[in-house]
């Protein structure tokens, strides 16, 4: 799965989507960061010299993680103390 197909999910989401949506949405995005981080870090223990490639998967993966902070706050309520 790449980036393009996780902001499509987003995208397809802004009708009011159900919580069940944003969860199962969440976990996938989870999953591909932490699929991604493995990556990252094999490329790096295994010395690869393929910085280009590193650097462009770590922006992926900064990338998911946003998205997956906008979706946490969405599904966390403001408490207004």
């Amino acid at each position: 799965m790449d980036n393009s197909d996780i902001t499509g999910d987003i995208d397809d989401l802004v009708d009011e989507p159900s919580e069940d949506d944003l969860l199962v949405l969440l976990e996938r995005l989870k999953s591909e960061h932490r699929r991604i981080d493995k990556e990252i870090r094999a490329l790096e223990e295994n010395g690869v010299s393929d910085m280009l490639k590193i650097k462009r998967m770590k922006k992926i993966k900064l990338s998911i993680k946003d998205q997956v902070t906008y979706l946490e706050n969405m599904l966390t309520p403001d408490i207004i103390a």
